[in-house]
């Protein structure tokens, strides 16, 4: 049976991967973007654009586009990464990051929950940079403490959807070349969404609500 894959932020880098390489698995996939680009409307997989996931506003549009979906995986891959530090702070940025990092996965596992099925799985997008034991760097504080918050608010989706049968992934995909990190990193998007991908395979309500690096490995909170 064909599996319904909705993903967020699939316009560019690993989130257009996870698009392309679901879809050439044979799954439906349903892109979710502001804009789409020119690389995802070239794969055939379903678009719902114009939808922001910072607003709260564009939410109905986003049930009304999707109808009676029923969504087997739900990938909440949209974000940001800005850069502060005691020397150049920025609020705005700040609030910008924790909009759409933190509470941009959350409003749309909201909105979209009724669409999900027991045996249903979640795929949040944090980064290791998010894990508060990890930090040895400092810096970067609008993004670590969105992650941050996105880590907690996983480990209680995981919780408290448990009931319903719906497992939750939070997902560090590694250091990915990407335009995020302005082309740095140790792999390219396609490894990373081939593991990431592998780690939904994997996913068991027994395991749910765990913090994954891409490789398998269990990172600290």
């Amino acid at each position: 049976m064909q599996q319904t894959i909705v993903i967020t932020g699939a316009n560019r880098g690993i989130g257009l991967e996870l698009a392309r390489q679901w879809r050439q698995r044979g799954g439906h996939v349903i892109a979710v973007v502001r804009t789409a680009s020119d690389a995802l409307k070239a794969l055939d997989v379903a678009i719902i654009d114009g939808i922001d996931v910072s607003r709260d506003d564009h939410m109905p549009a986003l049930r009304s586009a999707l109808a009676d979906t029923s969504i087997d995986t739900l990938y909440l891959n949209a974000g940001v990464m800005h850069s502060e530090s005691l020397d150049d702070m920025d609020f705005d940025r700040i609030r910008d990051q924790f909009e759409i990092n933190t509470l941009g996965p959350l409003r749309v596992v909201c909105a979209l929950l009724d669409r999900m099925h027991e045996g249903g799985k979640i795929g949040l997008m944090t980064s290791r940079m998010g894990s508060i034991a990890d930090n040895d760097s400092g810096a970067k504080y609008g993004y670590r403490i969105s992650k941050a918050g996105l880590n907690a608010a996983g480990k209680s989706l995981a919780v408290d959807l448990a009931p319903r049968g719906i497992a939750v992934a939070i997902l560090h995909p590694g250091f990915v070349r990407t335009d995020m990190t302005q082309g740095n990193g140790h792999i390219d998007p396609p490894e990373a969404a081939e593991r990431l991908i592998q780690r939904m395979d994997a996913l068991e309500l027994q395991d749910s609500g765990t913090f994954w690096h891409s490789d398998g490995s269990v990172l600290p909170w």
